[in-house]
């Protein structure tokens, strides 16, 4: 069966529109429902979201699907994807739902799902899930008297915010340091400045007024240049920037430079690896991370395995090897002895505790390779995939042929937007600029 409304991370897509419907929202509820209400007895849903205007209509929506099938449904409001990963199995539910379009614009959305065990879902339940909103329903309604309930949890943002406090080395503090927190307008804009303040930084918050707009724009993890301005300008030790659903971080170290998600894993797993803390004898990371973090982590002792782009692939793949650490180059960093998802925060406090433990600036600890260049570049497309043309597939097995052991290319879709990524890496970055540039010409032609 075709995937037809999830792709790499849930269904994704602009808001009222396609995939991103009320009216799919509530087959959504319906389908999922039908399929988690696998005993007698209560049913439960936990439902968060971030801060976009189109959440208010999903939320709704969703919340009509599931209770017509008889799950009661608790609403957190505005919270992070992990968090609702995590209150999914302390609350016993059934099932978790974050709306949330991520690190996309304010105008897209998005609904990813977790298991009761706060895991996102296989392919095969999705593709379950698919099967029922595309076909009949009226099976799944309850009875007149079986209709689920929705109640209000007040409580969950103090909740996560005291669970991700526990994950920082209780015999520490960040008294001292000064902290740029840039929540990105979004879902995280009150517990991310409340954990770093409640363990003793003193926090300098941007990003904490979204407007249902505004969310991602100019700000956040995949807009770091305001964040990269305020820690200069405020002298600070540290700069976090959250995404839109606060799944994923990039760190920002006192000289205003970006440090990414390769970076900071390389940082963790050298740190666990000496503590004897690293299970599995190796780190997850995607095709896409930097081949100079495979080879620090090699000349460490350390296996590199590489999944596919997502953090649900990073996951899978950790749980086969019984490995604890994983992570995308974007910043989603998954700490499974923590969290079974991406979580941005409890990977900035992995970094802050080794600024504490080592005494040492940001740039110096954080500074875990030498990356290699690299070059990514987003094609965007309309008609079709310009991966199945000819000339495309042509230029490039050529340029394929041209790297050799020189280096190496990754091209795939997008499983969250209509963008083509073309990605190339190697010891030398004119030739890394020739082949994105080339590749990304054929592409443009195609589209």
């Amino acid at each position: 069966m075709t995937r037809s409304f999830f792709g790499t991370d849930g269904i994704r897509g602009t808001a009222n529109r396609g995939n991103m419907t009320a009216d799919v929202a509530l087959k959504v509820g319906q389908a999922a429902g039908r399929i988690f209400k696998r005993s007698d007895g209560v049913h439960r849903v936990v439902i968060g979201k971030d801060t976009r205007l189109s959440g208010y209509m999903i939320e709704n929506a969703l919340t009509a699907g599931f209770t017509s099938v008889g799950m009661d449904v608790f609403l957190f409001g505005p919270l992070p994807t992990p968090a609702v990963a995590m209150l999914t199995r302390s609350l016993r539910a059934d099932l978790g739902v974050m709306i949330s379009a991520s690190h996309n614009p304010y105008h897209d959305n998005g609904i990813k799902l977790f298991g009761p065990d706060g895991y996102k879902l296989s392919d095969a339940v999705e593709k379950e899930i698919e099967a029922g909103i595309t076909g009949d329903l009226t099976d799944a309604l309850a009875e007149p008297t079986k209709i689920g309930r929705a109640k209000r949890i007040d409580d969950s943002q103090a909740r996560y915010i005291e669970f991700v406090k526990r994950t920082f080395p209780r015999h520490l503090r960040l008294d001292g340091l000064r902290i740029v927190v840039d929540c990105a307008n979004g879902a995280a804009y009150k517990v991310a400045p409340s954990v770093f303040w409640e363990l003793g930084a003193e926090v300098i918050a941007m990003g904490v007024a979204p407007d249902g707009f505004n969310i991602n724009e100019d700000v956040g993890s995949t807009a770091p240049e305001a964040l990269q301005a305020k820690v200069r300008e405020a002298r600070a030790d540290l700069g976090v920037a959250l995404d839109g659903d606060a799944d994923r971080v990039v760190i920002v170290d006192e000289k205003g430079r970006v440090v990414d998600g390769d970076q900071i894993l390389g940082l963790i797993a050298k740190r666990w690896a000496a503590d004897g803390e690293l299970k599995g004898g190796g780190v997850v990371a995607t095709i896409m991370s930097n081949l100079g973090l495979e080879r620090m982590l090699a000349a460490a002792g350390v296996e590199l395995v590489r999944a596919g782009v997502g953090d649900r692939y990073v996951m899978e793949q950790m749980k086969a090897r019984g490995m604890n650490l994983g992570g995308e180059q974007s910043g989603h960093i998954i700490l499974s002895d923590f969290s079974t998802t991406g979580d941005g925060l409890i990977a900035a406090l992995q970094v802050c505790a080794a600024l504490v433990e080592t005494g040492r600036r940001a740039s110096e600890v954080c500074d875990a390779f030498r990356p290699l260049p690299q070059l990514l570049k987003n094609v965007r497309y309309h008609n079709g995939s310009p991966l199945d043309v000819p000339a495309v597939k042509s230029e490039i097995e050529r340029i394929e042929k041209e790297l050799g052991a020189k280096g190496r290319i990754v091209i795939r879709k997008s499983g969250t937007e209509p963008v083509i990524r073309v990605m190339a890496e190697g010891d030398d970055e004119k030739l890394v600029k020739s082949v994105v540039g080339s590749i990304v010409s054929v592409i443009e032609k195609a589209a």
